[in-house]
């Protein structure tokens, strides 16, 4: 049974997702398209969450961002997270020994969301910020978080086909399963260009919950050698396995 949301609150919410998730600023018309709510009650919506700073907008109200009070409440939710700090402490060991770039993630329905990064202090390609979503199945991240799931569960979550990010983005969700399937039994998810081109990425669960929700990886460029690529795995699976041992043993679940 589908839950009963409260309109104002699921329209707010949906405005806030929608600006956060353009890469600009919208007008009040293009807001509307994107939410498809009736534009009187979106004025007055947007009205209040200017006034709250939730919104920005210009002197002429033509065009809205995200405001500063959704920085406070998404820092709040990172301050708050008690595996933050031993999974930050990951990260720079991970990056130390490897000398790539590391994250950890969270599962958020079909997409992962990136809770940390320690970024290579070489790298020259693109890295996802701490608070960028991405749809899971363009992901080491994703996927292993993914192969958590049954099959089912699975295609009950994403589209199908999957959207395509690159030229290398896995888009036939049987192929996906398919690839799960293998993430399932060597322990460990590896794509390549997947979701931006030039990089490839290995991950693994962090297991201190059941099913597992976060995962670390670490970022590589994609033509670097096998034999590399091999102890950037090693690496992941060694200190995320040390992780999830420290979290279960400080009772963080």
């Amino acid at each position: 049974m589908e839950p009963q949301l409260v309109k104002s609150a699921e329209r707010t919410v949906r405005i806030l997702e929608a600006l956060a998730a353009a890469p600009g600023t919208l007008t009040l018309s293009e807001v509307q398209q994107l939410t498809g709510f009736p534009r009187s009650s979106l004025h007055a919506l947007m009205r209040t969450l200017v006034e709250l700073n939730w919104v920005e907008t210009d002197a002429a109200r033509s065009a809205f961002g995200i405001g500063p009070h959704a920085l406070l409440t998404g820092t709040a939710y990172l301050d708050k997270d008690p595996a933050l700090p031993f999974a930050q402490a990951t990260l720079e060991d991970l990056r130390e020994e490897t000398g790539q770039t590391a994250h950890f993630a969270r599962r958020d329905e079909a997409h992962v969301l990136y809770l940390a990064t320690r970024e290579s202090r070489d790298a020259h390609h693109i890295i996802p910020r701490v608070g960028r979503r991405l749809p899971a199945h363009v992901t080491a991240l994703g996927q292993v978080l993914l192969a958590q799931l049954t099959d089912d569960e699975v295609k009950a979550l994403l589209p199908d086909p999957l959207p395509g990010i690159t030229d290398h983005t896995i888009t036939d969700l049987g192929k996906l399963t398919g690839e799960l399937d293998q993430v399932r039994t060597r322990g460990w998810a590896y794509e390549r260009e997947q979701g931006t081109s030039g990089v490839a990425c290995v991950a693994v669960t962090v297991d201190y919950r059941i099913p597992a929700t976060d995962a670390i990886s670490c970022s590589m460029p994609a033509d670097l050698p096998p034999a590399q690529i091999e102890r950037v795995i090693e690496a992941v699976i060694t200190h995320t396995h040390k992780l999830a041992a420290t979290l279960r043993r400080e009772g963080i679940r």
